[in-house]
């Protein structure tokens, strides 16, 4: 690639230097380009990594080039069974990897253009990739030829390390092999740095995360970090929980085609050895001691000190600032509440898929018969799936994942300004989704969106009308868990301009569950079953099984190594839903397609050895072909249509009486349920509602992710800012004419 032409050390002037001493600070005129003599006062260099931090550290913002997946419905979110969406899309960019009508090209021209997660804006040495990692080369160049003493470098080294090795993760998972730049660069025309293999950037980031976490050693394996004021700051348990992420990443399918039995067991070793070190870091799973209905689970996302949540290994801190003009530095809010709650608190409200909704285990632990076809090799559940009511009887994740009309959601802050029908205050905000129609033509057409919600719902949208029912809860601020609330509605803020959602809760990238499950993925596929089932056991004791039932598993595992795989896939599914962890583990593993077509772009790429497709060898359903759609409720028949006013709901006009909202820490959450239940078979209808799009002619489109998709290509734009960047197989070469791409991420 063109060496990157970026003669600023482009630090951001106030927010490099936040933490310096105002004498440095005086001393200093120009921020932007700092000389060697920063890296001699320990506060400059202080300065200088927490810009490293705040330019790195992922955010609540949807997946793009810069940040990683956090769960919304995203491009990649939006191509898994966890939302609908992203279907027969008519705009210039994507909207997700499965749409059977608009194919990805790397000629941006011509169509929709494949997204760009390599280069970002260009001549921008923040808002690019390689201007990332230059900024974190230059900060390495600079503190190991100062003259601070070896016990203050090593730590900040460690961190920086690690802060590279994570911009070089984000790169090689979509891409495999990148240029490794080493070093900072001079911006001279003929300093070209072509694409590494696959292998060796896998090894380059292992030897980065290894040096990190040797480093940062003795600050922080012994219980973390010796200072409190550090809580945040990567440790040794973190560089090897990414460790382990990388080598399951290398050891899978998408990298490893011929299964090589050799990564899967240098992955096991690394990863097992290494446990008892984050171990000694002070992580584990997060247990309040007082599980109730899944209330451990849902704690995770909002509790804050190493003492306080063991689970966070790699995570963003927030605050509840306010975003005023002049101090936004000061300012770092989390938006997740603001994205997930519903309209009427100001929201935008995440719509799950009815697929997902179905695939969650029933209270049993068991996948529910209605959805065995998806994973055919695990045991079906003796409890029967009500799919118009799927609250009923599900694995403790699905209430702390998912709201449904008439389930309390609890918050600080004051809802009665957008529930003028209903006030209320956030401490006993009661979610009321279901909607209904002004004419009853409307009510059984799968396509109409002329509906109305309930509760002044949809009256903050631009049409006034409300089309969704369930909605994600998943790492909510929930007021009836975390009485130390962290999160507040202000809906006065709007007023100010300063806007009503301030959150501090934190945002959890890598947390201790995924370190045994991938400990649990490596140990399955080099052949240790029974230690992987003791990592599933370990996640389902949190969630509320216990040995009894042998959590929820089946006896089978320990000697089935595609049911233990299969097994562990799906728990991954259920434990990180929304955490933007899905579209990852379908790529690794091939689940679109089970690796169908890969021949097509190169006969070697053809899988070979144990798994010759992994959707047959795992008992897992392909995702193309299927559709997902969305579960609504609507006002029973019996009370009318109803207005286009927020006072137009037909059933409080006609009599209808809702009863008391469902509280989840309810001792007799079951029973509570079944009330509910009948409540709404006595007032509501389930509305058939689509989900993914149909075609002009009204037929329903079918996901189809591509073969080339799993390893993507440059678009032209990064291209021509790059002539020497060799494109990926699969895809047009921009700089060769469109001629097909010859680099190929598979070879060694």
């Amino acid at each position: 690639m063109k060496a990157i032409k970026y003669f600023s050390l482009g630090l951001a002037s106030m927010l490099a230097f936040s933490a310096c001493s105002d004498k440095f600070l005086e001393e200093k005129k120009n921020y932007d380009q700092v000389g060697a003599e920063v890296y001699n006062d320990y506060d400059g260099v202080n300065g200088r990594l927490n810009d490293l931090y705040g330019w790195c550290l992922p955010t609540t913002a949807e997946m793009s080039w810069k940040y990683p997946s956090c769960g919304l419905p995203d491009v990649a979110s939006r191509s898994t069974e966890e939302y609908y969406g992203g279907m027969n899309n008519t705009s210039t960019q994507p909207t997700s990897f499965i749409d059977p009508v608009a194919i990805l090209s790397s000629d941006n021209s011509t169509s929709v253009p494949v997204p760009d997660y390599f280069m970002g804006t260009a001549n921008n040495i923040q808002e690019a990739v390689y201007g990332r990692i230059r900024n974190i080369n230059d900060f390495l160049r600079g503190l190991e030829t100062s003259t601070l003493t070896e016990s203050q470098k090593n730590p900040m080294l460690g961190q920086a390390y690690f802060l590279r090795a994570w911009c070089y993760y984000n790169l090689v998972k979509w891409y495999g092999g990148v240029p490794l730049v080493k070093e900072v660069l001079e911006p001279v025309e003929g300093n070209i740095t072509p694409r590494s293999t696959t292998k060796e950037t896998i090894e380059f980031i292992l030897e980065d995360l290894e040096n990190a976490a040797n480093l940062l050693k003795d600050e922080t394996a012994d219980g973390g970090w010796k200072d409190g004021s550090n809580y945040g700051r990567v440790t040794t348990g973190t560089a090897l929980a990414l460790k382990g992420r990388v080598l399951v990443l290398w050891a899978s399918p998408l990298f490893n085609r011929t299964g090589d039995a050799s990564r899967w067991t240098a992955a096991y070793t690394a990863m097992k050895n290494d446990l008892s070190t984050i171990d000694a870091c002070g992580y584990g799973l997060y247990d309040s001691g007082n599980n109730v209905n899944g209330s451990n689970f849902a704690s995770v996302f909002t509790q804050i000190g190493k003492t306080a949540n063991r689970e966070a290994i790699f995570f963003t801190q927030y605050n509840t600032t306010v975003i005023l003009t002049g101090i936004d530095d000061a300012a770092k809010n989390n938006m997740w509440e603001r994205y997930i709650r519903p309209d009427n608190q100001g929201g935008n409200g995440q719509v799950p898929s009815r697929m997902m909704l179905n695939l969650f285990p029933m209270s049993d632990g068991k996948i529910p018969a209605a959805v065995a076809d998806s994973y055919t090799k695990l045991e079906v559940s003796s409890k029967t799936l009500d799919a118009d009511y799927p609250f009923m009887d599900r694995d403790p994740r699905f209430y702390r994942t998912f709201t449904f009309p008439g389930f309390r959601w609890a918050y600080n802050g004051d809802a009665s300004i957008h529930n003028v029908h209903n006030p209320q205050d956030g401490q006993n905000y009661t979610y009321w989704g279901y909607v209904w129609y002004t004419d009853a033509n409307d009510q059984g057409n799968v396509e109409s969106g002329n509906s109305y919600g309930a509760d002044n719902l949809g009256m903050e949208s631009t049409s006034g009308t409300y089309s969704s029912s369930v909605l994600v809860r998943k790492k909510s601020d929930d007021l009836d868990l975390n009485g130390s609330a962290l999160y507040t509605y202000n809906p006065s803020g709007w007023k100010s301009g300063a806007g009503p959602f301030y959150s501090a809760a934190p945002l959890i990238e890598l947390r201790y569950a995924e370190v045994l499950l991938n400990l649990a993925e490596a140990a399955c596929m080099a052949g240790d079953m029974a230690y992987a089932v003791e990592q599933l056991q370990k996640i389902r004791a949190r969630a509320g099984y216990t040995a009894a039932n042998n959590y929820g598993l089946q006896a089978n595992l320990s000697g089935d190594k595609a049911a233990c795989m299969s097994a562990i896939l799906y728990e991954r599914q259920i434990e990180f839903a929304y955490e933007g962890k899905r579209f990852d583990d379908m790529r690794r593993w091939m689940l679109f397609d089970g690796g169908v077509g890969q021949e097509t772009l190169k006969s070697s790429w053809k899988l070979s050895g144990e798994i010759t497709n992994t959707c047959t060898w795992l008992g897992v359903k392909p995702l193309n072909g299927q559709r997902r759609e969305k579960l609504m409720y609507r006002v029973a028949d019996k009370y009318g249509v109803g207005t286009t006013q927020w006072d137009g709901d037909p059933l409080l006009k006609g009599g209808g009486v809702r009863p008391a909202g469902i509280n989840l820490n309810s001792a007799n959450l079951q029973d509570d349920l079944a009330n509910l239940k009948t409540w709404y078979q006595e007032n509501l209808t389930v509305k058939e509602a689509k989900g993914d799009s149909r075609d002009s002619q009204h037929n329903d489109l079918y996901i189809k992710f591509q073969p080339q998709y799993y390893l993507l290509g440059f678009n032209s734009g990064v291209q021509n800012q790059n002539k020497q960047l060799e494109q990926t197989i699969g895809w047009g070469d921009y700089n060769k004419g469109g001629a097909p791409g010859t680099f190929d991420p598979l070879a060694e």
